[in-house]
């Protein structure tokens, strides 16, 4: 009863889910597993965590304020000089950031229905032109909800397929524990325990997490809803991200086989699925991208029509605007030819700049007492939050560095 209450209250949180858990998480957590076995699970153990953390302030921000964060950035530097040249980075970097991103969310949709059908290069544009419809026909006319239920839906089913591969892919269990437990950060693997952190805390997230909230829940009495959204949603999104890596090092990595493409990382699904591994990944795949198609347009119309918000009766139509422009350059970036790589490094670029400053003002948000009354951070909420906002840091920088080439 207990697990059925707790689903009940799924909602905001899985949009969390649904946006980190895109084809590039997939695609990150198979090469992590196949590449280095349970090695690097500690850092997806922290970024789980780091992302519950920061997850459950915004929600509580928008639970309790009925403000975005947004619109908590935009009162709180209402006098300050810093006010436009922050607004002005954070509108950049969201606004290209999460272009770049719907270009690779598009993208691993498109191999997705590749892996379906063994398609050729002009099928596999034209799905991408295909998802990309259907992507702005549910942006234009879905509502929250019924958007909610569909990232919900597909969240599960990925769930469903990596619990049920793991439960019989005979993984090494002392193994799991120890990468789980004991962070180490084998030759070579650096670089990919920056993907993995920095595919799962995403800045966009907190502002998708904060208005999506206050739609949902009215009043500071639905906070312990919000919390065990948060902690659910997320923590399964979490889950998920951690059977990737381990049904990869169970069967990819134990045989030596280095994941090149969909029909190799389709190999880790072979223990449940046999032959039709190929074609649940694929559908996996095209599940995961269309569901950060989604969420990455609505994080940025979010956030952009609450740091300078329009006239009211203007507000609908500049908010399917914004949302349909980031989908419509996504999918030019994707139809371009651009090296994806390229794409990568802009979005790693934007993330690497952004999450430093958003995780702080969220933290400087969580301590006003003005704002949130006796829902302050306590003592707890305020040390991880600082904690994982000076790993972020770390974090940003070397994103930042290695986009531009230094490192």
């Amino acid at each position: 009863m207990a697990i059925l209450q707790s689903l009940k209250s799924v909602g905001p949180g899985a949009l969390v889910a649904a946006a980190f858990i895109g084809p590039g998480t997939v695609t990150a957590c198979t090469l992590a597993g196949s590449n280095f076995g349970y090695a690097l699970l500690w850092s997806l153990l922290f970024a789980t965590v780091a992302t519950v953390v920061f997850q459950e302030m915004s929600a509580r921000l928008g639970t309790v304020t009925q403000n975005g964060l947004g619109e908590a950035l935009r009162h709180s530097l209402e006098q300050s000089v810093w006010r436009w040249p922050l607004f002005v980075l954070i509108m950049v970097a969201l606004y290209g950031g999460n272009a770049a991103y719907q270009a690779g969310n598009l993208s691993g949709a498109a191999l997705g229905i590749e892996a379906l059908t063994d398609s050729s290069p002009a099928i596999f544009r034209w799905s991408i032109i295909s998802i990309a419809a259907v992507a702005a026909l549910i942006l234009w006319h879905g509502t929250y909800k019924l958007m909610e239920r569909i990232l919900v839906a597909l969240v599960l089913f990925m769930g469903a397929a990596f619990i049920g591969t793991f439960i019989v892919s005979n993984a090494d269990v002392q193994g799991l524990a120890q990468g789980l437990l004991i962070p180490t950060i084998p030759q070579g693997s650096l670089v990919t325990v920056v993907a993995l952190i920095g595919t799962t805390v995403v800045p966009y997230n907190l502002f998708l997490h904060a208005s999506a909230a206050k739609l949902r829940w009215k009043v500071a009495e639905d906070l312990s809803a919000a919390r065990t959204d948060s902690f659910v949603s997320i923590g399964l999104g979490g889950v998920i991200a951690i059977l990737i890596v381990s049904t990869a090092a169970a069967t990819l990595f134990a045989r030596g086989i280095t994941a090149n493409n969909a029909a190799d990382m389709a190999i880790q699904l072979e223990p449940l699925f046999g032959s039709l591994s190929k074609y649940l990944l694929g559908a996996g795949l095209l599940a995961a991208g269309l569901s950060s198609s989604l969420t990455a347009p609505l994080a940025t119309a979010y956030a952009l029509t609450e740091i300078i918000p329009p006239k009211s009766f203007r507000k609908k139509s500049l908010f399917r605007a914004i949302s349909l422009s980031v989908l419509g350059i996504g999918t030019l970036l994707a139809l371009s030819g651009a090296q994806p790589i390229t794409i990568i490094l802009t979005a790693q670029f934007a993330n690497g700049l952004l999450l430093p400053v958003i995780t702080a003002f969220l933290l400087y948000a969580m301590n006003n007492r003005a704002l949130l009354g006796d829902y302050t951070n306590g003592i707890l909420a305020n040390t991880l939050g600082t904690m994982v906002f000076l790993i972020s840091v770390g974090l940003g920088i070397r994103l930042v560095l290695t986009s531009v080439g230094v490192i």
